[in-house]
Parts: structure tokens; C-alpha cells; sequence
């Protein structure tokens, strides 16, 4: 099988590698350039892209290193800074996976192969001719919340070579193989930062602007911010306040304020009900045909954890999703994920308009 396979210098990629080699399958290496319009910042550090050469020349494969910056910012960044500048939570990773690596680089290099591979924590099945995104075997590295917003011809495109792998195993096979990065460490944090603080980022294209905490059960000023942007619903670090925990339960744009409340029991930082909107559909999927509610587990955030719900539609773009256990942290433009109740088919996901 011909299969493009985007590689980024991590140990992940290059068991991907291995393994579609070690089967026989006809490979060909991309190695995605992405990051600020300047250059600043680019996690396509060139140490990532020397690894990437090596990987290559041990299996004797071509690498071609494309260039998706502009776009990258012209779309990723550009839904980044306008979400945070509204007052709400953005994911980058989950447009980045929609648009740029699966959107872009499809649509001008992988349309040339037969399936395109990735080192994502995830897997494929087919139901009733159905291909539908399943999560991966080791729950904490499972990625498939960061796919929710792929789209159905894409995933058809698409191959997980290592969902079906533990972490451990997949260092395991790299020391085995001897790859030249068995031991390298995990990327942390936004790729498309690098080095650069997400704080300091957002100083740089946003400004600052002073502007009220304020205890949200007194209406008492209790402190000052630099910037409505700089905070998230749910929020507990870096808010510079004494006698906490403090959380972030609330901000208002209009008047840069910014709402806390104390304490770790705090009910003000809970919710059982979710009006997400926007809401996207990878593969059919049964709570398509269905104006019953339908008995499904989400996640709100990055998380190895699954939270039980009920989803019903109760507006032609508006679903209610009903928690079965309080949630943490609720915040307006999170993407919740829908999962099956057996939480092994990721069905889509809706932004969160409120809570």
C-alpha cells in the first residue's frame, strides 16, 4: 500500500514508521511546517527535522518538509485569537487536525496515496460499512478528543498505525528497533508555540488591558488583571490572589472583569447542563435519526476520564447535554466530545455555549 505518513521527530511517528515498513507497505515521509507567520515560535525546530532525516535514512525513505505556516495562522490562529478575544475557550489542536493536517496537507499531498498515517493515539472500525473513530488502548495518551472535528471522507483517508499500542509498548518497540529516538521526551504544551509562553503570546497580539477580579458572591474587587484574555473558566493558578484556592467562575467582556470564587467545594465552579451548538457529526451516527434522547459519555477537556450523560436535541442547532455527575470547569467555546455510552466510538463533537 502506498501511504503518506506525517512524521514529526517524535518517538510516536517513527514507530509508525517501523511498523508500516517492517509490513512492506510503500512509504513516504511529510513532515508539516507550521507556527507564526514570522517563524518565531515554530515547534519545526531543527532538531525535529534532523531527527525526521534520520528516521528516514535508516529506513531509506523520502522526507519532504511542507510548508503550511500561512495557513496555519490564516485559519488555526486566526479561530485561536478571535475565540479568546470573545471571552472564550479555544482548542487549536482540534482545528490544527481539521484543517491543516488532515484539511491542507490532504488536499494537495496525501490525495496522492492510498491512506495517510499519523502517530495519533486512536483507531478506526466498521460498523454496517460505516468507518467510524474509536479511541486508543492506553486511555491517558488517547487523542481521539483532538480528532473531533475531522470530517467522515477524511477519516476514510486515514490510518492509526499504534491506537492499538500501550505508550509503554511503543517505547518498548523503538528501543528494540533501536530508533534514534526510543528516549526523547514528548512535545508538551501547543506545538505551534515552542519556546514561547501561551501568556506571553498572547500579550504579544492582544495587548494588555487592566481590568477587576471580583469575588462573584460579594461583587467585592479583590484584585487586578491585565486582560480578560489572559483567563478561563475553571482556572485556578496565576490569578495572583492570597487565602485561595480562587477559581476563575465567570468573565464579562464588555467590562474586562473577571469573576472568582473560593474555595475547593465551591458549587460556582460545577454544571450539569451543557447547550452545545455547532454541533459535528464525524461518521453517521445513530443520535442523527433519533429525537429521543440518547445515552452517551463526553469529555469537556483533555482527560483519560469519561462523564456520562444524556444528549437530546432541542433546537435545530442546539443540543442539551445533560451530565450525570457535576462538572468541573465548564467554559463557553470548549469542545465537548460525544462518545458512545461504551466509550469506544468518538461520534463528534459541539462547542459549548453555555452551561
Amino acid at each position: 500500500m502506498k501511504i503518506a505518513v506525517l512524521i514529526s521527530g517524535g518517538v510516536d511517528s517513527a514507530v509508525v514508521v517501523h511498523r508500516l515498513h517492517e509490513q512492506g507497505n510503500d512509504l513516504h515521509l511529510f513532515y508539516i511546517r507550521i507556527g507564526m507567520k514570522d517563524g518565531r515560535g515554530d515547534c519545526s525546530a531543527d532538531d525535529d527535522i534532523d531527527m525526521c532525516r534520520m528516521i528516514a535514512r535508516r529506513y531509506d525513505l523520502p522526507l519532504e518538509v511542507v510548508d503550511l505556516q500561512n495557513e496555519y495562522w490564516d485559519h488555526v490562529m486566526e479561530y485561536a485569537l478571535r475565540t479568546v478575544k470573545a471571552g472564550l475557550t479555544p482548542n487549536p489542536d482540534i482545528m490544527c487536525n481539521r484543517m491543516i493536517k488532515f484539511g491542507y496537507f490532504e488536499q494537495r499531498w496525501g490525495k496522492d496515496f492510498d491512506m495517510t498515517a499519523t502517530g495519533h493515539y486512536a483507531g478506526t472500525t466498521v460498523v454496517d460499512g460505516v468507518k467510524y473513530l474509536t479511541t486508543a488502548v492506553d486511555p491517558v495518551k488517547d487523542q481521539t478528543d483532538f480528532l473531533a472535528r475531522i470530517t467522515g471522507a477524511q477519516l476514510r483517508h486515514l490510518m492509526f498505525p499504534i491506537g492499538d499500542l500501550p505508550k509503554s509498548e511503543v517505547r518498548r518497540i523503538a528501543a528494540e528497533a533501536h530508533l534514534p529516538n526510543a528516549t526523547r521526551r514528548d512535545s508538551q504544551g501547543i506545538c505551534f508555540l515552542g519556546q514561547i509562553d501561551y501568556t506571553d503570546f498572547l500579550r504579544r497580539e492582544l495587548g494588555e488591558k487592566r481590568g477587576p477580579i471580583i469575588e462573584i458572591e460579594t461583587g467585592r474587587k479583590i484584585g487586578e488583571h491585565k486582560g480578560y484574555w489572559f483567563h478561563t473558566i475553571g482556572q485556578r493558578k496565576g490569578l495572583g490572589l492570597s487565602g485561595g484556592p480562587w477559581y476563575v467562575v465567570k468573565k464579562n467582556v464588555a467590562s474586562n472583569a473577571v469573576y472568582v470564587s473560593n474555595g475547593y467545594g465551591t458549587a460556582r465552579q460545577y454544571g450539569r447542563r451543557l447547550i452545545l451548538r455547532e454541533m459535528h457529526v464525524i461518521s453517521d451516527a445513530p443520535w442523527l435519526h433519533d429525537d429521543e434522547p440518547l445515552e452517551v459519555t463526553f469529555k469537556n477537556r483533555h482527560t483519560p476520564m469519561f462523564t456520562p450523560a444524556t444528549l437530546n436535541r432541542v433546537a435545530d442547532d442546539e443540543w442539551l447535554l445533560e451530565s450525570a455527575e457535576d462538572v468541573q470547569g465548564i467554559a463557553p467555546g470548549q469542545f465537548a466530545v460525544i462518545y458512545d455510552k461504551g466509550r469506544h466510538l468518538c461520534y463528534g463533537s459541539g462547542i459549548i455555549s453555555q452551561s
